[in-house]
This record gives C-alpha cells, structure tokens and sequence, in this order.
C-alpha cells in the first residue's frame, strides 16, 4: 500500500528564474501549497496516483503525475495568449496585437506608483489622449476626466465608466484602486461603438481583482500613513507692504478700529496645519478546482490643512465565480460608504483680511469680527474653527452598493457558441445637511443662524442577454461574434430644504421643523427622473493567422429621454489591422518585432440631456392676487417634439511598434471626430417672453494627434531601467451655431474657434508717461493704468480713430497646444524608485486670484492684496497697475485681464523609494512578499509662468463660477479660486502577501 509521501521541488521559467506564489494543488482534493520566494514547495502527495496542478498568472497550467517521484521540478512555459497582454474590449477581451481600435491600458502596479484614493488621481499624466484635471483641491475630490477633449457644448462630455462588465454609474470615487487589476480605455468610435450612446465621450471599463482556481488562499495587506504639508500659501501681502500699498493708493488711508500700522498677521498661518491620511485595505483570494473567491475591505482617511474639512471612506468588496459542468455563475459586488466635512469652508475672508488687523483682545483672547477701514470680516483661525462646537457643521454621506451577477453556458453541440446573462443592481444615497450659528462665519453677530438638509437618491438596474460565438478554424482564421439586447433604468429623486433661526445649536440640521425663522423648500431645488435605455447591438471580430484584423459593430438605442419619433437610431463600426510583422517578408528583419497598422470608422450619439427636456419647463413664482398670497407658473424653457440624437463620426489611424526584442514599443495615431446636430440650450429675443429651448443645432470638430512610446533601457541580473512617455495634442472647434450665427457672445461660443474661449480684451502693458494715444484711447485714464489691444482703424497719421470699446474684445483659447506625462522606474537587487510626472505647453490658466473676479487684486487698500510689483512712478517697468488709478467695480479697469497666464508647466507628481524583503526570517513567518515603501506626491513644478510667479502650483482646483467673489467665468472653465490649498504628501507604505 502507497504511504503518504512527502514530495518537494523548484518552480522556475524557462530562464531559469524562480517563481514565487505558484500554486499547487492535488487534483480532485483540498490539498494545495504554494512556491516561496524561491520557487521552492513542499506539498504531501497522498497516493502514487496522485496529480499535482501547477498554475500561476501568465503560464500555462501543469498537470504531474506524482508515481514514484520525491522531487518534481518544474519549469513553467508562457501562455502566449496571456502574455499577449489581454485587452478588455467591452463583452469580450482581446489579445492586444489583434487589436484594431483606440485602446490604451494600465496594469494595477501602474496604478499604483501613485497612491491615490481616487483612481482618477493615479491616472494623471499616464494615458495619452486622456486629460484629466483637477476641478477641487478639497479631501477625496474626484477629477475632471476629458478623453480626447470636448465634442459637446452643453450635453455630458464626461467618459462611460464600466465597473466588471456593467455600466457604473456611480461617482468614480466610490471605486477602491487598490481594489483594480486593470483598466482599459476605449478611445475611438470603432471601439465604444459597442456601449452605443453611453460610450460618446469614451469608455473606462474598471476590472477589479479576483481569485484564480486552483490557487491556495492568498492574503494581502497594503497600508500607508502618510502627512499633508502646504504646497504654498497664497501669496498675500504682509503687513509693511500693505501699509505701503494703502498709503500709495491713497484710498482707504483710514485704519479701522482693530488696524495698526505696526501690525503684522499672518492670517493664513493662524488657519492652516498640516494634516494626516492614511489608507488600510485587506483581502483574501483564492479557488478550488472549478471556483473562486476574492473578498476584501478598505478603509481611508483624509485630513484637510484646514480645520474641520476631512474625507473618509470605507468599502468592502466581494467576488465568487464558480463551474457546474457546463454552467457558470458568479456575483461581485462593491460597496463604499463616504463621509466629507467642512467642504463649505472658503479662504476668501481669511485672505481679503488685511494683514494690519489685530485679531487678539487685550486679554489675548480672539475677537468674534475685526473692523477694518471700509469692512468688518469675522475672525477665521484654527483655533476659532476647532472651537465652534455644536455651532457648526457641513456634513455629506454617502453610501453605495454595486452589485453584479452573471449566469453562463456552453451550449451543447456548438463547439465555441455560449449564452451569457448579466443583472447590475445599483443604488446609491446621499445626505447632505450644514448648520451655521447665529453670528458664525459672518460679519454681523446677530445674523440668524441656518441650516439646510439635502437628501438623493439613485437606483439603477440593467439586463443583458450575450449570445457569443469564438472559434478557431484551420488554426488560422478566428471568429468571435457576440450578439447582445439590453436594457436599463435609471430613477433619481432628490429634495433640499432650508430654514433660519434655529432655537438651538444642539439641533444643528437634525430637526428644521423646529426653525422659529422662515423654512423654504424652494422647487428649484427639488429634482425628480426616470429615464431608461434599450439597446440591440452585434459585432464581429475576425482575425486570420495574426496577420490581418478585421472588427464590425451595429448598435441601435432607443432612449426615454428623447422625443417620440426621435428615441431610436443605429449607427456602425468598422475597424481594420495589418500585422506587417508576420508577413514573410519581415521574418529577416530582426530589429522590427512589431508593426501594426490600424484604421477605423465609427458613429456614435450623444442622448446626456437632461429628461424631460422635450417637454420644456415651467417655473413657479409667488405673487398677490387680491388678498390672497398664491403661486404662479410661468414657461421659461420651450418645449421641442422633434429633439432627438446628438452625432458623432470618427475616423482613427493608428500605428504600433516594437523595436530592439520589444524593448523600445509605442503607438502613434490621429484622428478626426465631426459633430452634428448639437444638443444645445438655445436662446431666444426677451419679446418672445421665454427664455430658451433644448434643439439639435451646431456642429463641431475635434481632431488631434498621440504619440506614446516606452522602453527598457537597461537591463541585467541586478539592474533594470524602464522608462515611458506620452504626448497628444487635441484641438477642437465649432463648425457652427444656431440659425446660422457666428457667434453667441453670452456663452463665448464663436464658430472657428474653441469650444473653451474667452471673450475678453488683452492685456497689452501699462500706459506709461509720454505715450501719445492715451487721451485717445483711453479719456479720463491715468498713466500707470492697464493697455489692452486696440483693433479699430487709424487716421493717415496713424492715430487712433476712437477709444477702446466692446468691439476690442479678443477670442483667446484656453486649450494647451499639447500635453502629456512621462514616468521612469529603476530596480537594484530588492530596491527600486520610480517617478511619474505631467506637463503641458501652452494655453490659458485662469486664476481669479490675480483678476477682478477674486476681489483680492484691487490695489486699493480696502482689503488684503496679492503680492504684485505695481506701478509707481521709480517702478515703470511693473507688470500690475498703479494702485489707486481708474476703476471698475472697485478694480482697476480691465483687471480681468491680470487673471491670464500661460498654463505650461512640467510637474512631477510623486517619486517613491521602495524595498523588497526577501530575507529568511520574512519567509519563516509565512509572509510571500512584502515591500516598504516611501512616496513624496507633488514634489516640484518646473518651467510655469504661474508658479514663478506666484509659488502656487499652477493646476486648477475650480470650476469657473465657483471660489471667487463674483463668478465671471463660464462653468465649462477650470480656474485657480480661493479654494483648500494645494499640498505636498509625504507617506509611508506597506504591502504584504502571506
């Protein structure tokens, strides 16, 4: 009788080097191990009869019959169709050479060179052709994703985001990157063709980590701690330079009750600190011989520089895939549960306050409000804001739960031929409720305190049905069809109340109905829809001896929120590839491993209205009839029968190389996207009595060009080097405008121009003594005031015919002339230190800090002003106005156009330094891997005007109409406001596999 054996060995590849974490399994049993950092393993064999699987990512399985052995090595050949690197398509994955359409990929340890809690911030810089920008600087804000720039004028230009297969709709922030195993981009038409509508603006299909059969239960622990400095301080005046400023001005030379000349506050660093986020995530994964399981939980924490503003979040996560003969069914779900403080906090206040306020009482305690020359501003500090209580509160909290189930089988007697049902379950809530006390944040102590609730709520459900068809015939010519019908349905309400003079603070925003003030549920702030999606799509992809790729798709939606008649359109897809590296003729030609060229053609159609949009819109207002007090409607949006799709055509052309044995590979391509029949807000004359309607008008243009390119450039036993870079340039512009127009000056949307412009005048200098025109051009100005272009006519002698007006206004665009991201990763023996960056040339940055929206620049003296080298009559050459000149609404004339700086910059956004221990003693404690780690995120700025200037960093941290104290920019625009400054992290990280 066979005893049980004791049977050992050595996994290693086919170079010879060893492989950790291989599973082994006694088929048919329970009874597995795997490999340590040696590829060593020790497993019982039970029987002479006995098969051990060998399995691990990226090779193909091996099967050994145990007989009489005592040693079994092994040495583990490649799975080509793995190591092809699998793309994610969309219903499907794909070997990445046969690839015909715009696919961009990132791995999750490429993610995850940037520790982020928002895989959007990790994705900054990595992916050309993807910009993204940031629109907050505040705790677990998410970024403005752009892929290929901007097509629509006022519809959604935000991507489709799918999460393991089923749209997600969702805020990407709910999604935990350390839970991603990959993340694949569709680009172009050819490729989002497959999501119809909802793949418009391009398609980030999100997979998430799961367990392998066969592989014994794997444990993993990522953590880091980490601490937030300031990047820099907004670059106010101190005291002796605004006492200057204020005496030059000769405007507000007046002190206020608490200003003293001799005084100096620093008001920022009486508010800011640094901060603490810290990030905790453990899972478990594993699998039989016919399942598996992935199971883990997340937690992160997110302190703000200022009090009481932080994030958290917690999520907890779940996968099971499991085979019963021909069948199989599986379950993921993700849920996130997120808590955001203080995101009502502003710093305009703190930064208008002049810098010769003295915030302290005699008896050193705070003042409530300090009275200045013209204004009186409450005291905003650390230690005020800490010690408010139960006086305040900004509170939002939100919970999801995405849930995704499949059922899948082999239809018997058609070899390659299986059905495929998928049910997303999604619901996401949020609560959102702020109290502020009596007197708090204002400049009166008797204003009445307030609070307000806001509640939403969103459930989503879809069902797909999947017929597949994948065969390969003659070894040669493979086929994989997949024929699809869906729907879904998405419902939405939310409500928002407010209310004054709450009796007490302990209610805080818990109990309005006790307000002794007045409650308002005003209708504008109440929302309600349910709109739904049906969809038939079919695509065919074909591909003979890896030489040429061929990909067809027809898709047709029918969209609710759409007019009838109007709800359905089709639209197709076809995309083609050579391979010229397998050709015969390229076999001799070494140095060339990789030569694809692809070209594609697809439409597509954009339905992100709001519902109910073509019904049109009535608006309520109050009014006396009689002695009654009632309300009235009124139509203040038209309605359209005939609104239907708006449409996009995309030609793509693309080239693949690899060079050297792939060791230097990139990708450069161009396209074109046209569209039409825009959904667009359109305006209409004040004597129609109504003030718009949503219609199909208008035309863009968006083409632009990528490249990418990444290499290994050194690489031996101790030593490798990798390093990669991508750039693309995008640009857009509208073809046309409603009726015919060339321009609609009220939304600075001007036909041959960019969809992101400015209307505004230039700035040109500053008049200076002796220059002739400026009685001319400027009557009743001064010297030392601003200059901008002047494009009227001139007489024979070459004097202005006029002064300057309206008609000098210029169209600038804001959009860079290229940009992109670079990264580099070096390993010596267990140490390696990686480096990812960002830049961008070009462009127009907007920082209402320096402009007349920010009321920060007024050179006046009535509040705190940027430190800026002004004019005065020993300081000529100065770029910023002379302080008490010519005004516009209490700035210096034109102060608008002190806002604009070239946005370039090179940015590297993290470096890391990190450690592979392999040494005994971790392996006798049953650890696989663990690796420590230190990150420095948003080290330094290079070549910015803007930072050169101002010692900020020069990205944006808000949207056009929002941070500033008079939101003269258009919303589209992201703009450097008055919001949480900008920081510099520094953490500490650790990963264990055991």
């Amino acid at each position: 009788m066979y005893g049980q054996e004791t049977v050992t060995g050595k996994i290693t590849d086919k170079d010879k080097v060893p492989l950790p974490g291989v599973s082994i399994q006694v088929k048919g049993t329970d009874k597995g191990t795997s490999s340590d950092f040696d590829g060593n393993y020790t497993i019982e064999a039970p029987t002479k009869d006995a098969v051990l699987v060998f399995s691990y990512v990226g090779f193909k399985n091996e099967e050994v019959l145990v007989g009489n052995q005592k040693v079994i090595n092994i040495t583990m050949s490649d799975d080509l169709e793995q190591l092809g690197e699998v793309v994610v398509v969309g219903y499907g994955t794909q070997r990445k050479e046969a690839i015909t359409g715009s696919v961009a990929s990132l791995a999750s340890d490429e993610l995850k060179e940037v520790p982020s809690p928002n895989v959007s911030q990790a994705l900054q810089g990595r992916v050309v052709g993807v910009e993204l920008s940031q629109t907050s600087s505040k705790p677990g804000a998410a970024m403005q994703i752009r892929i290929r720039g901007t097509r629509s004028l006022t519809a959604n230009n935000d991507p489709l985001i799918v999460l393991d297969g089923i749209p997600f709709f969702g805020s990407i922030g709910d999604i935990n990157p350390n839970d991603i195993k990959s993340l694949d981009i569709l680009k172009d038409a050819s490729a989002t063709a497959i999501y119809g509508s909802r793949g418009a603006n391009g398609v980030i299909l999100i997979t998430t980590t799961k367990g392998y059969k066969g592989q014994t239960a794997k444990f993993t622990y990522n953590s880091y701690v980490g601490l937030k400095t300031l990047f820099a301080r907004y670059p106010m005046m101190n005291g002796p330079e605004f006492v200057k400023l204020r005496a030059y001005a000769g405007m507000f030379t007046q002190n206020g009750e608490d200003e003293y000349d001799d005084v100096n506050t620093d008001w920022q660093d009486l508010l800011y600190s640094n901060a603490l986020l810290t990030s905790h995530d453990f899972g478990v994964s594993g699998g039989g011989e016919k399942g598996s399981y992935n199971f883990g939980s997340g937690y992160y924490r997110e302190e703000s520089v200022l009090p009481g503003q932080d994030y958290q979040r917690y999520s907890l996560r779940g996968t099971v895939n499991q085979e019963i003969g021909v069948f199989k069914f599986g379950i993921t779900t993700n849920n996130n549960y997120s808590v955001s403080n203080g995101n009502n906090l502003g710093l305009y206040t703190t930064l208008s306050t002049t810098p010769i306020a003295n915030p302290y009482n005699e008896d050193g305690s705070l003042k409530d409000i300090v009275k200045l020359s013209a204004d009186n501003q409450y005291v905003y500090t650390k230690e005020r804001i800490e010690g408010l209580g139960d006086k305040w509160i900004d509170r939002t909290r939100a919970f999801g739960t995405y849930n995704n189930l499949y059922g899948e089988v082999e239809i018997p007697g058609v070899e390659g031929l299986s059905y495929r049902t998928n049910i997303g379950l999604n619901l996401r809530v949020s609560n959102s409720g702020s109290y502020t006390g009596e007197g708090v944040f204002s400049s009166e102590p008797t204003t009445l305190s307030r609070a307000s609730v806001g509640n939403s709520f969103l459930t989503h459900w879809v069902l797909e049905n999947l017929l597949t068809y994948d065969r390969t015939f003659a070894k040669k010519h493979h086929f994989n069809v997949v024929g699809l019908y869906s729907a879904e349905e998405r419902q939405y309400n939310s409500t928002y109340t407010s209310a004054t003079d709450i009796p007490s603070d302990a209610f805080q925003f818990y109990n309005l109905g006790q307000a002794q003030g007045e409650i308002t549920v005003n209708p504008d702030y109440q929302g309600y829809y349910k709109s739904g999606l049906m969809s038939y799509m079919a695509r065919i992809m074909y591909d003979y001896d890896n030489k040429y790729m061929f990909s067809a798709t027809w898709r047709n939606d029918g969209s609710s929120r759409l007019a009838s008649g109007h709800e359905w359109h089709s639209y197709p897809a076809v995309s083609a590839g050579w391979n010229v590296t397998s050709e015969n003729f390229m076999k001799d030609i070494k140095v060339i491993n990789q030569l694809k060229f692809r070209v594609g053609y697809g439409e597509t159609s954009n339905q992100s209205v709001d519902p109910y949009a073509t019904l049109g819109r009535l608006t309520s207002r109050p009014y006396n009839f009689g002695d009654d007090y009632v309300t009235g409607l009124y139509v203040t949006t038209l309605p359209n029968p005939n609104l239907g799709w708006e449409y996009s055509t995309t030609w793509n052309y693309g080239v693949d190389f690899g060079l050297f044995d792939n060791r230097l590979s990139g990708t450069i391509e161009y396209y074109v996207t046209n569209t039409k029949d825009l959904l667009l807000g359109v305006n209409l004359p004040s004597t129609s009595g109504v003030s718009s309607y949503t219609g199909n008008v208008g035309a863009t243009e968006n083409k632009g060009i990528e490249f990418s390119l990444k290499g290994v450039i050194v690489e031996t036993d101790d030593f490798t080097w990798d390093a990669g870079i991508n750039i693309y340039a995008n640009k857009n512009k509208i073809v046309s405008l409603a009726s015919g127009q060339d321009r609609d000056e009220s939304n600075w949307w001007f036909v041959g121009h960019s969809i992101n412009s400015i209307y505004d005048y230039k700035y040109e200098g500053l008049w200076q003594e002796g220059d002739p025109y400026l009685d001319i051009l400027e009557p009743g100005g001064n010297v030392g005031m601003i200059k901008v272009k002047y494009t009227g006519g001139y007489d024979d002698d070459g004097v202005p015919l006029r002064q300057v007006n309206a008609d000098d206004r210029q169209i600038m665009n804001v959009d860079p002339d290229f940009q992109g991201g670079f990264n580099t990763r070096a390993t010596y023996k267990n140490f390696d230190l990686s480096l990812v960056g960002a830049f961008k040339s070009g462009g127009l940055l907007i920082s209402t800090l320096y402009s007349s929206a920010g009321y920060l620049n007024m050179l006046s003296g009535r509040r705190n002003n940027v430190d800026v080298d002004y004019w005065t009559e020993d300081n000529t050459n100065a770029k910023y106005p002379k302080p008490g000149g010519i005004e516009n609404s209490n700035n210096p004339k034109y102060g608008s156009t002190l806002g604009y700086f070239d946005a370039s910059y090179v940015k590297i956004r993290a470096i890391t330094l990190g450690y592979n221990f392999n040494q005994q003693f971790i392996k006798d404690v049953g650890i696989d891997n663990c690796r420590l780690y230190f990150t420095v995120q948003n080290p330094f700025v290079l070549f910015s005007p803007y930072y050169k200037e101002s010692g900020m960093d020069p990205e944006t941290n808000s949207y056009g109409d929002e941070n500033q104290a008079v939101a003269s920019y258009k919303e589209r625009f992201l703009v450097i406001g008055t919001n949480t400054p900008s920081n510099r992290n520094f953490l500490l990280g650790l990963n264990l596999t055991f």
